[in-house]
């Protein structure tokens, strides 16, 4: 249905990033799980818990390469009566004055509760070790059942992301295949005639679309899959059928530029047609020009209406996109790091909450310091190479000066000072 005058006044009204962001996570469903292969399973996002099926070790193992003794036996000389390897069980019971050679991993022979390491023994000519340790305690260099993990316990939550320990957790509990989240199907779209592919020369008038790249890079790193990207043609309705093949095609469109409050800004014209719209801008620089609606089944197609500009789209996706992303791949933890951060320099205020891009260190003394990376305008994409983080700078009329604390949202981990 057509938006009405008051549907388009409420729509265009400035809106804090916090409500903005509710209203997108209230429609960021999670997503059905899949089985994939362990060697598949690197960088997903685990859907089910994963509950140990046994005690590990299930038997009392050696944790160094050494000799199996009695503790309790105070003789110096043991005869070597057997060795025990890892993945076998072939040694006879150890009794007093008798030792079996084992290495690291092996199960304990009967008899035995004690490892002496190699390092303090020597061997005789006569098949006896002779062992240079007043005392062996009883468990020394033995690891009992269930010391890594206990039957029934929760080794990994669901929601989490998976990396090298957690594919071996998985390995290791042999649950296979892995039970995943989905990945989100993202189509993406970059608007406006005056772009052209990268590799292509420029005309009067043209520039290099860097969004679609950018954009395609920040999805996959949160854990999208792209299932289409490209540029949508300058035209109404070549442009409003793409939307509609992409919105039913896809779990999440995102496009970028169009939808500010120019003549030519089609997307954000043809979104009510096509879609139920929930905001057209955001109270913060950069990135207020953002788009947000859904559609489908639902309103399970989530649809963001990204800037131009590639800094007001990158911020949009930080805030908005990405942690809509984690939500439906059901992870655990969806946003970045919020740390308290001093200014290196002073800074200006405006008039609405600002995310500067900046390089945070850690001093000395344990506090961390942000440095902006230099001019901060929304179209110099420079200024966000090499940042590790958001500073928000809230609004105001009072110049903050160096030393003073504001948030800073972490994009990667703090740096070392020079």
């Amino acid at each position: 249905m057509p938006q009405t005058p008051a549907d388009d006044r409420e729509l265009d009204r400035m809106r804090p990033v916090d409500e903005v962001r509710a209203t997108v996570l209230h429609y960021a469903a999670a997503l059905p799980a899949e089985p994939v292969d362990l060697l598949a399973a690197h960088g997903r996002t685990l859907a089910v818990d994963l509950v140990a099926a046994a005690d590990q070790p299930p038997f009392p193992a050696a944790t160094m390469d050494g000799f199996a003794v009695q503790s309790d036996d105070g003789s110096p000389w043991r005869e070597l009566i057997g060795e025990q390897m890892a993945g076998q069980v072939t040694a006879p019971e150890v009794t007093p004055g008798t030792a079996v050679r084992i290495t690291t991993g092996a199960p304990m022979p009967p008899g035995a509760d004690a490892v002496v390491q190699v390092e303090s023994t020597d061997l005789s000519d006569d098949n006896h070790v002779i062992i240079h340790q007043d005392e062996i305690a009883a468990g020394q260099n033995v690891r009992p059942v269930g010391f890594d993990v206990r039957a029934g316990d929760v080794l990994l939550r669901a929601g989490t992301l998976l990396g090298p320990p957690e594919v071996g957790m998985l390995a290791g509990e042999g649950q296979l295949p892995v039970m995943v989240a989905r990945r989100p199907r993202v189509s993406v779209l970059s608007t406006g005639d005056e772009l052209v592919e990268p590799g292509d020369p420029l005309g009067p008038g043209q520039i290099r679309d860097a969004n679609r790249f950018a954009l395609v890079a920040a999805l996959e790193a949160a854990g999208a899959e792209i299932v289409w990207a490209g540029k949508a043609p300058d035209e109404r309705e070549p442009l409003r059928a793409l939307l509609l093949e992409r919105l039913a095609g896809s779990d999440v469109v995102v496009t970028s530029g169009g939808v500010s409050m120019g003549e030519l800004d089609l997307v954000k014209a043809l979104l009510p047609e096509i879609a139920r719209v929930h905001s057209r801008r955001v109270f913060m620089k950069p990135g207020k020009p953002l788009n947000f609606a859904t559609s489908g089944p639902d309103d399970r197609t989530l649809f963001f209406g990204l800037p131009g500009n590639p800094v007001s789209a990158l911020a949009c996706f930080e805030l908005f996109v990405r942690p809509a992303l984690l939500t439906m791949l059901g992870r655990v933890a969806i946003d970045r790091p919020r740390v308290p951060v001093r200014l290196a320099a002073g800074a200006r205020p405006g008039d609405r909450p600002e995310y500067q891009r900046a390089v945070v260190r850690v001093t000395s003394e344990g506090h961390l310091v942000g440095e902006t990376t230099g001019v901060q305008a929304s179209s110099r994409l420079a200024s966000w190479v090499g940042a590790n983080a958001l500073l928000m700078i809230p609004p105001g009329e009072t110049p903050l000066e160096a030393g003073a604390v504001v948030q800073g949202l972490l994009l990667g981990a703090p740096l070392a000072s020079a």
